[in-house]
């Protein structure tokens, strides 16, 4: 009997049951799945474990992560989540909107860097020229040809459809042409209405999400797919969230990853000015076990790639969940700001050099991939990555390097100034 066998052996027998089947092979839903979720102490242990073989088999023991960059062009948003901390009104003093040349100069900064990919994504400004998003991916296209645009949130995608007056396929349509080449899934919080009536009412609807989604897919569009957890939501909300997301990639294929979000309290709105009555101070670290390997366990056959977040979990943590189904450390960001003003204290850099060290300890090769998980470089000894050190690598003190989210908002030089009022006469 091997390390495993004596461990299942140890659990109750409808969980053993349950795990057997998903070593198995079998599909596991609905109150089974929920059993997973919810298990705890030893059980969960158990289902950690499970979760790691699965893992093993499905994608082997390379971890792979990308390099590259966040570009939050602009905090100012005509909505209103409880859950962000991010956003500002159109006529807050923090509030600011980078220009086009100034976002094509920090993605042209990001590829001297070593940067293969861009992650573009902001909130939704008022009176926004319908337009904004097929430029901004047309003069990086121009200036950075080779660099990969994994940019706007579906409920960005949305917004501009309707900004532009037309349909989510042909906006789709517009911006492929224009250079887009993935969607990161966010905007999905929990995709259980219920729960996003709660958290952040006038988010987009689950079926919107959908839409946006598939749509995509169908386009050729790939995207990464998300869940934040923490906050309202139950164990069951979280199956109903996964078998969505798994019903949808058995139509499209179209998911490159699952990437869990723990819900970062200190500064939202939805908790430190009570707007969500019973709403948690993020997920336990037992949660975030759980979430990963529910991930591995309900999904690994369909997505394969189970992402752990060191800006949510802190980089130790985030490498810990390796060993929970995790097979992906994300990507090296250079910027941070969404979760950061949310109260993240992880900052806003990792390196390519530290995300291979956090590899390496956890048993683990690792491996440089493009946004689409193509491997680039495969690390296989410590002199492979010594060898490969790079320009970022060098990075001491990014936030001089690169700026940083606190000196954006504070700085006048990119103040957000409504479309309106930029229209009006001077007076004299």
């Amino acid at each position: 009997m091997d390390a495993l066998d004596r461990t299942l052996a140890a659990v109750d027998r409808p969980l053993r049951t349950v795990l057997r089947r998903a070593l198995a092979g079998e599909e596991i839903g609905g109150e089974d799945a929920v059993a997973i979720a919810t298990a705890r102490g030893f059980a969960l242990e158990a289902v950690r474990q499970v979760a790691d073989e699965l893992r093993r088999r499905q994608v082997g023991d390379v971890v792979t992560y990308v390099v590259n960059r966040n570009i939050n062009f602009t905090n100012v948003c005509i909505k209103h989540c409880t859950f962000c901390a991010f956003s500002r009104d159109h006529r807050a003093e923090e509030g600011y909107f980078l220009p086009t040349e100034e976002v094509v100069r920090r993605a042209k900064q990001a590829w001297d860097y070593g940067a293969t990919e861009v992650c573009i994504q902001a909130g939704l400004p008022p009176k926004m020229d319908g337009s904004l998003y097929v430029d901004l991916c047309r003069a990086i296209k121009k200036e950075l040809p080779n660099l990969h645009i994994h940019a706007f949130s579906p409920e960005e995608v949305a917004y501009g459809a309707v900004r532009s007056g037309t349909s989510i396929p042909a906006y789709l349509k517009a911006l492929r042409a224009a250079g887009l080449g993935t969607l990161p899934g966010t905007s999905a919080e929990v995709l259980v209405p219920e729960i996003r009536d709660r958290i952040s009412p006038g988010r987009i609807s689950r079926d919107q999400w959908i839409e946006v989604i598939t749509s995509a897919h169908e386009l050729g569009i790939r995207t990464s797919s998300t869940i934040m957890y923490g906050h309202v939501e139950t164990p069951h909300h979280w199956v109903q969230h996964l078998e969505l997301l798994r019903d949808l990639q058995r139509q499209t294929g179209g998911f490159t990853e699952f990437v869990p979000l723990s819900f970062v309290h200190h500064e939202a709105p939805m908790h430190f000015r009570h707007l969500v009555p019973q709403a948690r101070a993020g997920a336990t670290g037992d949660e975030a076990v759980a979430m990963h390997a529910l991930g591995r366990i309900l999904l690994g056959p369909t997505f394969r790639n189970i992402q752990s977040s060191w800006v949510k979990e802190g980089p130790p943590f985030s490498a810990y969940l390796l060993l929970a189904g995790a097979n992906d450390m994300g990507g090296t960001l250079i910027n941070e700001s969404i979760s950061t003003t949310a109260g993240a204290p992880y900052g806003q850099l990792v390196t390519p050099k530290r995300l291979r060290e956090l590899i390496r300890i956890m048993g683990r090769t690792a491996a440089e991939r493009s946004t689409t998980y193509a491997i680039r470089r495969l690390f296989d000894g410590r002199d492979a990555e010594e060898a490969a050190e790079g320009p970022l690598d060098a990075v001491t003190d990014s936030e001089a390097v690169f700026g940083s989210y606190q000196k954006l908002a504070r700085s006048p030089r990119f103040r957000f100034e409504h479309p309106r009022a930029a229209a009006a006469p001077s007076a004299h």
